[in-house]
């Protein structure tokens, strides 16, 4: 695919609708009490800010179908705030100490506040799909909830695939393995499912959804390969922990790749490292394993599988959208898929 600069487009419909959808989520903020120990952290996340990705994707989906903006926001508020309660549960189960560069929910309140804090923003996201049913009607409504649910149980199946790679040192996988996991992890809540619920909306309920499967399930493994790149390569304003993925022992494509490239001793080495808690690693241990990775080409790997996946994701953009007339919101997805394998 080309490696030409990302339109403006992305960034300026980026900020566009993530202002629209941060004003509409603080709607379904809790102002009651108890504040300090609930609901300031519940609404701490989600006012971080974030690159809005997600309901972005939702609502140009839904535009680019013929639906309003308003039309969207409900949905696209409920599925920032369903990411940013994962989040919350993600840095827990993976000892994350940064998050949009700040440290961690539970590493400022405690591990017992920052998950009942995740749990009630879950719980949170619930009442704007609910509210759906008074513009959507109840039919359309009921189908983006449903599509919900799907999205939860694959996000949840996902972290266990991946929660149990590392509980029991698996690291013999290969490429497919990780893209399984990645569909179920990452794609279905970053892509998938805001790009059937958009739409849905614009359709009132008459899409036909395949099509938004295959293109979000290239567009978001190729979302996660770079974002896994960004842990190893990012400059200072990269938001999260340098090295995180490592500290944490993520299997991702370049950790995968490189036990299949590492003679037998230096393989051996590697699981003993990786079989460590993250507060037992050493940071020569993981030094050691990111100069294994440069050496063994696996960055460069990573990259190349990030453009092919990128370049058949335009191709399974033009099937889902050809059939629609061109418009501002439907030139934005075309070009995140470029975006997502350019930014740092």
């Amino acid at each position: 695919m080309s490696t030409t600069a990302t339109s403006a487009l992305v960034p300026e419909i980026l900020n566009e609708y993530g202002a629209l959808t941060r004003a509409k989520l603080r709607e379904y903020m809790p102002t009651c009490e108890p504040r300090r120990h609930l609901y300031d952290l519940v609404s701490d996340y989600p006012l971080r800010g974030g690159k809005m990705m997600r309901p972005s994707l939702c609502i140009a989906t839904a535009r680019a179908f013929g639906a309003s903006v308003d039309d969207a926001l409900d949905t696209a508020a409920a599925i920032e705030l369903l990411h940013n309660a994962l989040l919350i549960h993600d840095d827990i189960e993976d000892g994350s100490e940064q998050r949009r560069g700040r440290p961690t929910l539970h590493v400022e309140h405690g591990i017992p506040l920052a998950l009942n804090a995740g749990d009630t923003l879950a719980l949170v996201a619930l009442r704007p799909l609910i509210v759906n049913r008074n513009r959507l009607g109840g039919e359309v409504a009921m189908k983006i909830m449903e599509e919900s649910e799907r999205m939860a149980l694959a996000s949840a199946e996902g972290q266990a695939l991946e929660l149990g790679w590392r509980k029991d040192n698996v690291l013999d996988l290969d490429e497919a393995d990780y893209l399984r996991m990645v569909l179920k992890k990452t794609c279905w809540l970053a892509t998938i499912f805001p790009l059937r619920a958009g739409a849905l909306i614009g359709t009132r309920g008459a899409a036909d959804l395949d099509s938004f499967m295959r293109f979000g399930f290239f567009l978001g493994a190729t979302f996660q390969i770079q974002d896994d790149l960004l842990n190893l390569v990012a400059d200072r304003k990269y938001g999260k922990e340098r090295d995180g993925d490592l500290w944490e022992g993520k299997r991702t494509l370049m950790l995968i790749r490189l036990f299949r490239e590492l003679p037998p001793a230096d393989r051996d080495r590697m699981t003993t490292i990786m079989l460590a808690n993250r507060t037992e690693r050493m940071a020569e241990d993981v030094a050691w394993i990111r100069a294994q990775m440069d050496r063994h080409g696996c960055i460069d790997y990573a990259r190349r599988h990030a453009h092919w996946l990128a370049g058949v994701a335009l191709h399974e953009y033009s099937v889902a959208f050809s059939r629609l007339p061109d418009s501002r919101d439907k030139r934005f997805i075309e070009q995140m898929v470029t975006w997502v394998v350019e930014r740092n």
